[in-house]
């Protein structure tokens, strides 16, 4: 009866974004334990904070792109619509444009490619987003960028993953603009420390 209760409520997602929802569905006829804590994580990447949509969905937006650029992305951009964001808006987030962007979102676009990219330079932008929504701001960006980067994680892992596909904002169809490849790799010497 569980299983039938949350395959009812997966379909209706399914039905709402137009999105394959075939990996919950393995996760939950396989493992209803498992999709419980799944669900549980549901919440954790939904927690906003403080913080308006705008620069949250920069941070969620960015931090999809950064691992999957399919259907994941095209779900993130359809929920910044429907949360209000403009087209122009979610377009220059999506092609990283800092400049078609308002301040505040620029800054959380720029701020969440430095974390991804584990670049230092990502604490002075830090310090300035601290400064205007405080630390509860702050933890909101980390969960919206750490949250959204699981989900096709999780898809990949469990053979769902796609490959790139272009992403639709409206009538406008765009290619995502992932930050240049970091190293994956490096060579370890004795002493070294890793992260």
């Amino acid at each position: 009866m569980i299983r039938y209760l949350f395959n009812k409520m997966l379909l209706a997602f399914q039905k709402r974004y137009n999105y394959d929802i075939r990996y919950q569905q393995e996760i939950l006829n396989n493992d209803v334990g498992a999709f419980l804590k799944f669900m549980g994580f549901q919440t954790l990447s939904s927690h906003a904070g403080n913080m308006p949509a705008g620069p949250l969905f920069a941070a969620r937006l960015r931090a999809i792109i950064r691992e999957d650029c399919g259907p994941c992305t095209q779900l993130v951009v359809d929920m910044a619509l429907e949360a209000k964001l403009s087209r122009d808006n979610v377009r220059a987030i999506i092609e990283s444009d800092l400049h078609q962007l308002p301040e505040d979102m620029a800054l959380v676009v720029e701020f969440t490619d430095l974390v991804l990219a584990h670049k230092p330079e990502a604490e002075n932008l830090r310090q300035k987003i601290i400064a205007i929504w405080g630390h509860k701001g702050l933890i909101a960006i980390a969960y919206g960028i750490s949250s959204y980067r699981v989900y096709p994680a999780l898809k990949y892992t469990l053979g769902y993953g796609q490959a790139c596909q272009h992403i639709n904002v409206g009538d406008i169809t765009l290619a995502p603009h992932q930050p240049p490849n970091q190293p994956t790799t490096k060579s370890v010497k004795q002493g070294d420390e890793l992260c």
